[in-house]
């Protein structure tokens, strides 16, 4: 047996999108961005350059869990996402995509659990760790 689990700390991109299944299932979709920064010496010693990485994920949350993430997070809201990734079933890897600034990979998320971590006047406001760094899917 194997088994794998993936937690994500991160802010949402945009609104989530609900919509429900022809069975009546509600499933929200979104996407959070995890930022992390780092330097890196550059030829001198005494210099180091700062690198910003940003790395979006397509989070897909269902039931009542689904109903709460469309009512209670915005954009800009910090959530912590547990759950497991679903490749390309094509691939087995993530799904790659092509756009007008090149091609570019999606990491899909399945949540089992999604849990709100701002405060519910902060959801809506600038945050210290812009979303704008990447175009979400």
């Amino acid at each position: 047996m194997s088994y794998h689990t993936l937690i994500i700390v991160g802010r949402l991109g945009k609104e989530p999108e609900l919509r429900y299944t022809p069975a009546g299932q509600a499933v929200a979709n979104f996407s959070v961005a995890t930022n992390r920064q780092y330097f890196v010496r550059t030829n001198s010693p005494a210099n180091e350059e700062r690198v910003k990485e940003t790395i979006w994920f397509r989070v897909s949350c269902w039931g009542k869990q689904a109903e709460a993430c469309s009512q209670h997070l915005h954009r800009g809201s910090l959530v912590l996402i547990e759950g497991r990734l679903i490749p390309d079933p094509s691939t087995g890897r993530p799904r790659i995509w092509h756009s007008k600034n090149g091609p570019g990979a999606s990491f899909e998320v399945n949540a089992s659990s999604v849990r709100f971590l701002s405060d519910r006047e902060e959801g809506n406001s600038s945050s210290e760790e812009p979303v704008e760094e990447a175009i979400p899917f």
